[in-house]
């Protein structure tokens, strides 16, 4: 990649090499974790790179861990998914809001790669519209209890905790709750469509120490959404990475493939296909690398409005384009055990989780009305 600094195209370099040593095993988890991975990455010092170094990151920009996700998930997308979440979604909530005490208490395992903290947002009730949530945090005997439910939480098996949204008598806020505490039931274990588990949970008077509490008042929800936009720009590259790992497999078969005397990769038919979906990638790859290029942390957080388009266009792209993978290959793709099977079952999620195509919309119109069309010196 041109626009790289020499540190950057290093960092990139190492995240493809380290990668490539998880395709023999790539495709057979099958909604477990690869902690083995996991390992390897930390091993290399790619984990979290964006993570504060005094808790085993790198202290990089959010275009290291962009980088790190994408290498990694188009060559094993389950590695791709564990980097994305723990980069840019929990841990990186903790990075950024919390205090010493909760970071050293939950980072440098994460960075390390033998932790994993979930985040807990959606309830029975509330899903897209957060303003409805009934989990609460009460002061309590002096001190902090928290009840209620969450639903749909990806990871729980095997995280150490979850950023939890939560409502405080004064608005909204976040905490991080520990998964071990006796007041945390399990209700239900949801498989998904990949056969990823997605817990549906009780808190039931949890104690929460002050040092658990990421944020609390009158901004904290303003602080909440922006933190959003680091998972939406997680999310885009991973759905990028895995759209990017359909065209490899299309593209491998189509050269291989012979049919009346011509591989298929040489009908016209199949090179416009062929070029379509790259189109496709491309486009989508610009859209989440300009977005994270531009964010520095807490100085400069990824832009609501554009990590939105990504999250959007990245979305629809890898569905649009494994879709088309797995049209390419035909039929041996729509058996259950291909890696195009595999790929199509987990690009659906993508619309869904870290926002919905309809929810990503919406938040781009309402920046449109109320900032107007960007100029071109702001793009």
């Amino acid at each position: 990649m041109e626009s790289l600094t020499p540190k950057q195209q290093a960092f990139a370099e190492e995240a493809e090499r380290v990668a490539e040593t998880f395709a023999e095993e790539a495709y057979t988890w099958h909604g477990d974790l690869p902690w083995e991975n996991t390992a390897a990455l930390a091993d290399a010092d790619l984990l979290c790179p964006s993570i504060d170094e005094r808790y085993g990151g790198q202290g990089l920009s959010d275009l290291a861990a962009v980088l790190l996700v994408d290498a990694v998930g188009r060559v094993c997308p389950d590695t791709g998914w564990f980097a994305y979440t723990q980069s840019t979604v929990g841990p990186r909530a903790i990075d950024l809001f919390g205090g010493d005490t909760v970071k050293e208490r939950y980072l440098p395992a994460v960075t390390a790669g033998e932790g994993h903290v979930a985040i807990a947002i959606s309830e029975p009730d509330a899903g897209s519209d957060v303003g409805s949530m009934a989990t609460a945090v009460e002061e309590e005997g002096g001190g902090l209890v928290c009840s209620g439910e969450k639903t749909w939480v990806g990871g729980v098996p095997f995280s150490d905790a979850a950023v939890t949204w939560v409502k405080f008598p004064e608005g909204l806020g976040s905490v991080v709750l520990p998964l071990d505490d006796p007041g945390v039931e399990v209700v239900e274990e949801h498989t998904n469509m990949a056969g990823y588990s997605q817990t549906h949970f009780r808190i039931d008077e949890v104690p929460i120490p002050e040092s658990h509490v990421l944020t609390r008042g009158k901004e904290a929800f303003k602080e909440q959404l922006v933190s959003l936009n680091w998972e939406r720009l997680g999310s885009a590259i991973c759905a990028t990475s895995w759209a990017t790992a359909g065209l490899e497999h299309a593209l491998a078969y189509a050269q291989e493939r012979e049919q009346f005397g011509e591989r298929i990769a040489d009908f016209q038919g199949m090179e416009w296909k062929l070029a379509e979906m790259y189109r496709q990638i491309e486009t989508a790859a610009a859209t989440v690398y300009g977005a994270a290029a531009a964010a520095q942390g807490h100085e400069t957080p990824p832009d609501r409005t554009r990590t939105s388009v990504a999250k959007l266009h990245c979305s629809e792209t890898a569905e649009r384009v494994v879709s088309e993978a797995v049209q390419t290959v035909g039929a041996r793709a729509y058996q259950q055990g291909h890696p195009l099977e595999y790929l199509y079952r987990l690009t659906r999620g993508r619309r869904i989780a870290a926002g919905t195509d309809e929810v990503m919309k919406n938040t781009i119109a309402r920046a449109l009305k109320e900032e107007g069309v960007p100029a071109v010196s702001e793009r």
